[in-house]
């Protein structure tokens, strides 16, 4: 086994991966890449938008660039990794990789979030046709590919599931591995480069969380609690949808949740209407803990100067780097905490990535909670009108120590 090295729709953006401050302005074009419709509505995210290389960072020597769409290892710059810097318990992950002779190379998964990447505290699929032992479609130390396949100088699709103790990896169309294994159940992605020779680059990288499952009934508000004495009127429509007209006001979910992967859709029947999404809120506590916005404006004709933190965008912490849903138009979001690490998406495309280095508060709008709170669908003033469906939650495994 190899010696590790340490340590949207339409947007684009070249930002820190861990900034704690507003990304700087991106261009208002659109991206190459685009999820369908039917992918966002299935829950399927990108991990890179086609154009840059937000929600990565890179560990060791390594350096990597975008070019035609693709992730490129930067040839003879060294032996490293470019890691997610959001962490991914069970998933499906797609992927497109080139790769030529001289390239040893692979994909990580469950990786801690900080420091080396080693057997042991790592997955890897590696993508090395001449390796004597773990061929391209591999997992190395867990089990061998079923067939060898010749992937050099060619476009491969690969699929990797990751679902408990169960990972499966097709390379073509073809399985080549179905084990089990229970080493690991979270961390983040790489892509690496072993010894910094040859040619590789990614491109296509999507994922789709597994595992979720649904907060809201479609018939009645069982599981959430209205904050009394408030404007705001929640319903469920002849849809089977949550709506909310007026405000202001707090619906809270009864079950508390920490770290998580939350997923649903949303539409705004306004224009420019405000409202948010809550969580690790202080159970009871009005408009408590951390806010994913809803607010589909931005200035003039640039998507990526959001108007009020934009949609997506973590309230009075991070603004939408770019705003991709529009009025009147149903969304998915997909908000991510771990830890204080918290990122969103919508509509399959990556508009925030934060870690919060404030000092531990018991509430997120006075500083840093780890603690579990409830979620909560904001009313925000008398234009309100929004609807939500198919809410939908997994909570993570615990972080490694």
């Amino acid at each position: 086994m190899k010696k590790m090295f340490p340590p949207l729709a339409r947007a684009l953006a070249i930002v820190l991966p861990l900034a704690l401050v507003s990304p700087p302005a991106i261009a208002a074009e659109k991206p190459s890449n685009i999820l369908p419709p039917q992918e966002v509505a299935d829950g399927w995210i990108q991990l890179f938008d086609g154009e840059t290389l937000f929600g990565w960072a890179p560990r060791g020597d390594a350096r990597w660039e975008v070019r035609e769409g693709a992730i490129h290892y930067v040839p003879g710059s060294g032996g490293g990794f470019l890691c997610t810097t959001t962490e991914f318990a069970d998933f499906k992950l797609h992927t497109e990789f080139w790769i030529d002779d001289q390239a040893n190379s692979g994909i990580f998964l469950r990786g801690p979030a900080q420091g080396e990447l080693a057997l042991g505290n790592v997955y890897e699929v590696n993508l090395f046709d001449a390796h004597e032992k773990w061929p391209t479609g591999s997992i190395n130390e867990v089990a061998k590919a079923r067939a060898a396949q010749k992937t050099a100088g060619r476009w491969n699709d690969l699929d990797i599931t990751a679902e408990g103790d169960h990972l499966r990896v097709t390379l073509n169309g073809e399985t080549t591995v179905d084990a089990r294994d229970s080493k690991l159940s979270r961390g983040i992605l790489a892509l690496q480069n072993y010894q910094g020779k040859g040619h590789v680059r990614f491109r296509n990288l999507k994922l789709k969380p597994l595992g979720l499952t649904s907060i809201f009934n479609g018939k009645d508000l069982t599981g959430w609690k209205e904050i009394p004495g408030r404007k705001s009127v929640y319903s469920v429509t002849p849809e089977g949808w949550l709506n909310v007209k007026n405000g202001n006001g707090d619906l809270q979910s009864e079950t508390e949740y920490g770290d998580f992967v939350f997923q649903l859709e949303i539409i705004s029947n306004g224009t420019h209407l405000n409202s948010g999404v809550f969580f690790r809120a202080i159970r009871g506590e009005f408009w408590s803990g951390y806010e994913s916005q809803i607010r589909n404006q931005w200035e003039g004709d640039n998507r990526a100067k959001p108007v009020d933190y934009g949609t997506g965008g973590l309230y009075n912490r991070q603004p939408a780097r770019r705003v991709v849903s529009n009025d009147r138009e149903w969304f998915t979001q997909t908000i991510v905490a771990q830890g204080p690490h918290l990122a969103t998406w919508v509509n399959g495309v990556q508009v925030t990535d934060f870690t919060d280095t404030r000092p531990p508060q018991k509430s997120a709008r006075q500083g840093y909670r780890a603690e579990a709170g409830v979620l909560s669908l904001q009313g925000h003033d008398p234009t309100t009108d929004l609807s939500f469906r198919n809410l939908r939650i997994v909570e993570l495994p615990p972080a490694r120590p």
